[in-house]
């Protein structure tokens, strides 16, 4: 008799499949921010992908935008905005908040979980002082959990309780490597993404998070073709998920 098959949890149902990677290190380019600046983020989708696109919870016609996005080859993911430690910084309508009760972290989170279908999991959209409060985090990973979804850490603090918190909660997850666009000069992102190459090479993967700016487009426009030469693999961030909770797993052993 034939064993049954276990369904797939959400974020490997809606993965998109890698291409052949042979044995060569694995980059993956997480655009966030999309869905706001509607002509840059159809920039973005143009793109040569398999790129990883977030997209942010309150943009409007998600469906259209992420449909397209998910027809030009590319993964998505849920841009969800948390606090930030300066409190002139504005995380945006819906935003999780520490100061929050844990009822309404869950009904905001869950407000922008139903935006839009066909994500593999969330990335923070700032958060630098949200992701950081364990108290804030856990309903966040419990919710992660229940839905079968991925957590990308954007590390956008050094003290983010984001990677423990998830394998505390089995939560499927990665974290960013490299920022490409803090400054925004072409010479400033050429050289970020030199050491995105630099650490695919040297750890096996690498994660970089860009924006819809005009000179990361171009940058990218630029660099994405040429990686096949340069001996790497573009993947989405689901391969990456993959791989690394793999070598998680053989660490362990």
């Amino acid at each position: 008799m034939p064993r049954p098959e276990w369904p797939k949890p959400t974020w490997l149902r809606y993965a998109v499949p890698a291409p052949p990677t042979g044995n060569r290190p694995l980059v993956t380019i997480v655009l966030d921010d999309l869905g706001l600046d509607r002509a840059r983020t159809a920039e973005a989708i143009r793109l040569s992908g398999p790129l990883t696109l977030s997209f942010m919870t309150y943009a409007s016609e998600l469906p259209t935008q992420t449909q397209a996005a998910r027809r030009a080859g590319h993964e998505l993911l849920l841009h969800v905005p948390m606090e930030a430690v300066d409190r002139q910084a504005d995380p945006g309508p819906h935003g999780l908040f520490t100061a929050l009760s844990r009822d309404e972290i869950i009904e905001r989170l869950r407000w922008g979980l139903g935006r839009f279908d066909g994500f593999i999991g969330i990335n923070n959209h700032m958060g630098s002082k949200f992701t950081s409060d364990e108290r804030g985090m856990a309903p966040v990973m419990e919710e992660l959990r229940t839905r079968g979804l991925v957590f990308l850490d954007s590390r956008t603090s050094p003290s983010s309780a984001g990677v423990r918190l998830a394998i505390t909660y089995g939560v499927p997850h990665a974290a960013r490597d490299v920022f490409l666009d803090d400054d925004q000069t072409p010479a400033a992102i050429a050289k970020e993404l030199a050491r995105v190459e630099q650490l695919a090479r040297q750890h096996g993967s690498a994660i970089a998070i860009g924006h819809p700016h005009d000179a990361t487009i171009a940058a990218l426009q630029a660099w994405l073709p040429l990686l096949g030469e340069k001996g790497l693999a573009l993947v989405p961030l689901s391969a990456v998920v993959q791989h690394r909770m793999t070598e998680e797993t053989a660490a362990k052993r």
